[in-house]
């Protein structure tokens, strides 16, 4: 026969604690204990030592029921936690875990880490070939240091708790398993006509939580006035203390003058009323569809004399005490007198013996991880150290039966054989150490042989790469060594560009270089670019751009420091000046497969001569790195004559006024003039390599051109048969 499961509920409150055990039993809810625990003060009085009083009433408990061994699951007020909700977008149910996480980080107004945090799919939710579609999810959250102090009364007492749930949403799930359970059953929720909601008003010591609930959605709020306030009030104007104060306001029927009492409480029920109003208001305005049947009161303050006829006749609902439970069993409990009058107090209780039962529709639990998972480890050391015990066992049994063969078998007769096995591993031993120390020969004369060989081309590769940058660099005025006159070419109709610095840097690994700036930059300057020549990206282009990884391996990154004059304000409308100049004769001259890039001649090694692209010589990445404006600058005419300003003219006069005006040259010339850097990477590219390739090329070319012409031969004499 099963073992049977009892869960305790615990519910530490501000006036008493309140226990209640329950045991599933042929599919029903059973009550078997009990107990109800009053402390001598309220724990929020000034002189009363809440920690100690709510040590001695869990001491009480455990005392009177013999120790707690089964189940525990303790509530912590609404107050204490956070609970929301909200509706996901349609995704599939193992991606909503993600979406709550990054809902958390949006809701909880504190660093997660210092959160204890769970959350669930309410009831009701659409899901559907794995996929939330019309869902809503709950979260809940507490404080890490809120939740050790709630835990820490068990702690000391030894008692372990399984689950920690906020009494709010306890009442939910006392509500929804003992008067909603047709409904969820059924599992049927049509969000635009919800079923009838019910409000659940529980009045505690110094706050009252508000629920409502048709069962498949929750909505609750906290609000700051409770039992307390009743008395507060009597101790104010009937100048009482207050422990005569509570004890008036439970036996108010019984005072002198029971009217003088309920009229002193009276600002204080208004109080209450206009809580209560202003909530369902507030509720009513977010959920217009949903229709409010009833008001259940809980509590012990419930008990107070006209108390729910006050309610009801002032919120228009009909109000009614949960009092009884219609699906708890169990008539030791039930029946007994002490239950029946604290029966209100005890739905919390209820709540979270169904949760600890696996009967509830909440299940989410603020305990802390690190002390869920210390108790697994814990629960878990009895079988490891089994395991180990037992593995322990067999590896001595093995090492006992080997011993005692080892034991019986004739070492002399394996002598010679054990001997020769061992000369000829020493054998193998002196061959594989020969043969490591002539492969070491080997490559050091392989590195030595590349070494020698390739000298050669490392001496020249700086004068090719040099040259082959120089002849990209646009410089059209300059064709045939002769520098034109200003009135050849004015200044400012010079496309060529000038380089005042050129600086080289290497990188062991290009990524150091290449950083997310630069990599934007690059980006922006290729689309400049490209929209500058009419170049219409394809996709495959696009995507390599936006996901480009930049260069890999080492290599150098050339840094040019340049200007031109070429901005003439008759050259604007056309996009050919300032940044542009440079895009459309620099940067075209350096990018690959594109009609503009530049070639450079170079002499082969066998004598011969090879063209090569910059591309080819290793050279890609350029980049302008900046887009400044033109300024202007003054130039120096080296024609002036300064001497001239003092020759005297015909009439003597030193001001030279008499000579030919238009003879004389100005000083300077003034020029747009726009200063800019560019950058490239050369990774190298050994000569040897780049002319193998050529010629492989040219290979594969002439194969291919023999190839067309065999065919065509064939072709032809197919068809001069075929007209024969």
């Amino acid at each position: 026969m099963a073992k049977k499961q009892s869960v305790w509920g615990i519910e530490i409150g501000q006036t008493a604690l309140k226990a209640l055990r329950c045991s599933m039993v042929d599919g029903e809810v059973v009550a078997d204990a009990f107990d109800f625990i009053e402390y001598p003060k309220i724990l929020s009085q000034p002189e009363a030592d809440a920690e100690e009083l709510v040590a001695d009433a869990i001491s009480q408990l455990l005392e009177r029921n013999e120790g707690i061994t089964d189940k525990v699951c303790v509530s912590v007020p609404g107050q204490s936690g956070l609970a929301k909700f909200f509706k996901p977008p349609p995704v599939e149910v193992k991606k909503v875990g993600d979406i709550v996480r990054y809902e958390a980080r949006q809701q909880i107004p504190f660093d997660l880490a210092d959160v204890v945090w769970d959350f669930q799919m309410m009831p009701g939710s659409m899901v559907e070939e794995g996929y939330a579609l019309e869902s809503e999810v709950g979260l809940f959250a507490m404080k890490r240091e809120q939740a050790y102090r709630q835990l820490a009364p068990f702690v000391q007492a030894d008692i372990e708790v399984d689950a920690v749930q906020l009494a709010p949403l306890s009442l939910y799930n006392m509500l929804a398993y003992d008067r909603m359970n047709d409904r969820l059953d059924a599992d049927v929720f049509d969000p635009d006509n919800p079923p009838t909601s019910s409000v659940v008003l529980s009045i505690g010591t110094d706050s009252s939580d508000l629920i409502i609930t048709n069962g498949f959605r929750i909505w609750q709020r906290s609000m700051p006035i409770g039992g307390n306030h009743f008395t507060r009030q009597l101790t104010k104007d009937l100048k009482l203390t207050f422990a005569k104060a509570e004890h008036l306001k439970r036996n108010a029927r019984e005072a002198v003058d029971p009217k003088l009492v309920f009229q002193t409480m009276r600002p204080v029920f208004n109080d209450l009323v206009t809580e209560v109003q202003r909530s369902i208001g507030f509720f009513r305005s977010i959920d217009k569809k949903a229709e409010i049947g009833e008001l259940l009161l809980t509590g012990n303050t419930v008990k107070m004399p006209g108390l729910a006829a006050y309610l009801e006749k002032n919120l228009g609902y009909d109000v009614q005490v949960l009092d009884r439970f219609n699906r708890l069993t169990g008539e030791d409990v039930l029946s007994n007198p002490a239950f029946r009058d604290n029966a209100p107090t005890f739905a919390v209780c209820y709540g979270l013996c169904l949760q600890g039962l696996k009967s509830s529709q909440l299940h989410t639990s603020l305990v802390p991880r690190e002390i869920l998972t210390e108790r697994m480890i814990r629960a878990k050391k009895p079988w490891t150290v089994a395991a180990l015990a037992a593995l322990l066992l067999g590896m001595t049994g093995h090492y006992a039966f080997t011993e005692r063969s080892w034991a019986t078998t004739r070492e002399e007769m394996w002598k010679d054989s054990i001997a020769s096995v061992t000369a000829m591993e020493n054998y193998k031993s002196d061959h594989e150490s020969q043969d490591s120390e002539l492969d070491a020969k080997l490559s050091y004369l392989n590195v030595m042989g590349k070494e020698v060989s390739g000298n050669a081309e490392r001496r020249l590769k700086w004068l090719e790469i040099i040259k082959a940058v120089n002849g990209a660099v646009p410089r059209k005025s300059f064709a045939g060594g002769k520098i034109p006159t200003r009135e050849e070419v004015p200044l400012d109709e010079r496309e060529d560009i000038h380089i005042t610095r050129f600086d080289t840097k290497y990188y062991e690994d290009l990524k150091d270089w290449w950083t997310d700036e630069l990599a934007q930059r690059y980006e922006e300057e290729y689309r400049n670019w490209a929209q500058l020549t009419n170049k219409t990206l394809t996709e495959e282009e696009e995507t390599a751009l936006t996901n480009n990884p930049g260069p890999e391996g080492s290599g150098w990154v050339f840094e040019l420091s340049c200007y031109h004059d070429y901005n003439k304000d008759s050259l604007e409308m056309r996009g050919r000046i300032g940044s542009d100049h440079v895009r459309r004769v620099m940067t075209s001259s350096f990018l690959p497969d594109n009609p503009l890039t530049k070639t450079v001649e170079l002499p082969r090694g066998d004598g011969g001569k090879e063209i090569f692209t910059l591309p080819e010589m290793g050279i890609s990445f350029p980049l302008l790195l900046d887009d400044n404006e033109a300024k202007a600058v003054k130039i120096a005419n080296p024609e002036h004559d300064p001497s001239a300003a003092f020759d005297e003219g015909e009439d003597g006069n030193p001001s030279g006024e008499g000579k030919d005006e238009e003879a004389k040259e100005p000083p300077f010339f003034q020029v747009d003039r726009l200063e800019f850097v560019f950058q490239m990477v050369w990774q190298e590219q050994p000569l040897a390599e780049r002319v193998a390739k050529k010629d492989a090329e040219r290979a594969a070319a002439a194969e291919a051109a023999a190839a067309e012409k065999k065919l065509q031969e064939e072709q032809a004499a197919q068809d001069a048969a075929n007209g024969s």
